[in-house]
């Protein structure tokens, strides 16, 4: 099918579908109750841009900034642009060790519920089967169909199966190779690939300034139905760029478009988007990298990664502890949100030792203590402590020196889970917040249980909930749940 007629079936989905592309509409669309119970999910950043390994994955971008570090890095270790360009690392790009399954088999044991492979970076390439660019990784590098490869394994397993595209970007993302005659970005030939290259003074933080142009947005918004119609992921996440101004009518044929598909499948489907590029209620609201400060009545998500300095596998990565990525997940899920935790895959397709190292510390947590996430509810406080935990973007990496003081909750039920984000060495716990001045719990605790232990300690309800375990808990960094039973 040409553009042309993929526009017209556009259309036609949304004339004769429930969703209307107006936002009155499509803020009648729910928060799917797969998202909701299963509150943790793996991203993947994978693509070309692991190849060179460097920097991070802009490296596409800044190899063409001359005087950068990767420029720099690039014309030492593989030549000047004239004569290595983005498209030749495509060759080198053989995914010759990818073995979906045992990616799966160590996102089952990671205890993820569900996988959002990135579809397309602002680099151009596909990591999927096409009919609207030949630069893709069926026809190119692996000559694989990643994406679909990802899918099938994920959904044999339970694993509800999402896709990322960041294709919006890719309208400026090459733009420094325009300032150099000599590069590739320069050659028609290559045009597909490198993308418009527009706005070489474009202000990032400016939603009016330099708007794409009719003929990429209306291409972009082919490409993406296609992923939709292609691979019918149950979520789709969208980088930043999207807030630009002019996206917004585009962004409501895509909503209507994808919500509307979802019905004739019978499957419940989200979209992820940050800042507002989504009107607030009509789209699952994502923080890259940064928490709340609050809980919200509002489902939202925390995109983050293994590695502090880089969404894709660079050699030498800066990584987290897996404590790190627990107690982010406790904080999110304590303040009604989901965690999206990536991890960037090597060229040949296999995983770092450091990523696995992290996701199955993760799982080894969940596997004792996940009662107190999946399928869990936030309780009326997020919880209590002195450490703060800042709110907004790219604060992932604040240090957030938890003592015992500090508690989330979550709640089941009659359960409220006291998870206390450091265990103290004489294994006696209070909660103020469940004193007995009933200002926040009006009931009788009838129990409470250590989980992943038989354990029930004592405890007394004063001005604060006193708990005195008389049990050596050997946590080491990881948080303790508390399971209070409540009458």
């Amino acid at each position: 099918m040409n553009k042309k007629d993929y526009l017209k079936q556009i259309e036609n989905v949304i004339a004769n579908g429930p969703y209307a592309d107006t936002w009155d509409s499509l803020c009648e669309h729910p928060v799917p109750k797969w998202y909701e119970k299963g509150k943790f999910g793996i991203f993947i950043h994978w693509g070309v841009y692991s190849v060179p390994a460097f920097g991070n994955e802009w490296y596409p971008r800044n190899m063409y900034v001359k005087g950068s570090k990767e420029n720099l890095h690039h014309e030492k270790t593989y030549g000047t642009l004239d004569k290595f360009g983005y498209k030749d690392f495509i060759p080198m790009f053989r995914a010759e060790k990818f073995d979906p399954r045992e990616w799966t088999k160590l996102f089952l044991e990671s205890g993820a519920k569900f996988v959002v492979p990135v579809a397309e970076h602002h680099d151009g390439f596909q990591m999927y089967d096409s009919d609207f660019s030949d630069w893709n990784a069926v026809k190119m590098g692996p000559e694989r169909n990643v994406l679909e490869e990802l899918r099938c394994e994920a959904e044999k397993e339970g694993i509800v199966f999402g896709a990322s595209s960041h294709r919006a970007e890719h309208y400026w993302f090459f733009n420094g190779g325009r300032r150099i005659p000599e590069s590739d970005v320069n050659n028609t030939e290559y045009e597909e690939l490198y993308g418009p290259a527009m706005g070489v003074t474009r202000d990032m933080s400016n939603i009016y300034d330099n708007p794409p142009s009719e003929e990429f947005m209306q291409d972009w918004l082919v490409r993406t139905c296609e992923l939709v119609d292609r691979y019918q992921p149950k979520l789709l996440f969208f980088d930043w760029w999207i807030q630009q101004y002019a996206w917004k009518p585009y962004l409501r044929k895509f909503a209507a478009y994808y919500y509307n598909r979802a019905e004739q499948w019978g499957a419940e489907v989200a979209i992820d988007a940050k800042f507002d590029a989504y009107v607030y209620g009509s789209a699952v609201n994502d923080l890259e990298r940064g928490q709340l400060d609050h809980i919200t009545p509002d489902f939202w998500q925390d995109d983050t990664s293994v590695a502090k300095n880089s969404w894709g596998y660079t050699v030498g990565n800066d990584y987290k502890d897996p404590s790190d990525i627990v107690l982010d997940l406790v904080d999110v899920v304590s303040k009604n949100g989901a965690l999206l935790l990536n991890i960037g895959p090597k060229s040949d397709g296999t995983i770092p030792d450091e990523d696995a190292h992290i996701l199955k510390e993760v799982g080894k947590w969940l596997k004792v203590n996940g009662e107190a996430i999946y399928g869990t509810k936030y309780w009326k406080i997020f919880g209590e402590g002195p450490t703060d935990v800042p709110e907004g973007h790219f604060t992932d990496t604040t240090g957030k020196n938890y003592t015992s003081r500090d508690i989330r909750f979550t709640s089941r039920g009659n359960h409220i889970y006291a998870i206390v984000m450091r265990w103290p060495e004489d294994g006696k716990v209070s909660i103020e917040s469940l004193g007995n001045d009933y200002k926040y719990l009006k009931s009788t605790i009838r129990d409470i249980q250590i989980l992943g232990t038989d354990h029930h300690p004592e405890f007394s309800r004063n001005k604060e909930l006193d708990i005195v375990s008389g049990l050596q808990v050997d946590a080491g960094k990881m948080p303790v749940v508390l399971k209070l039973t409540i009458d």
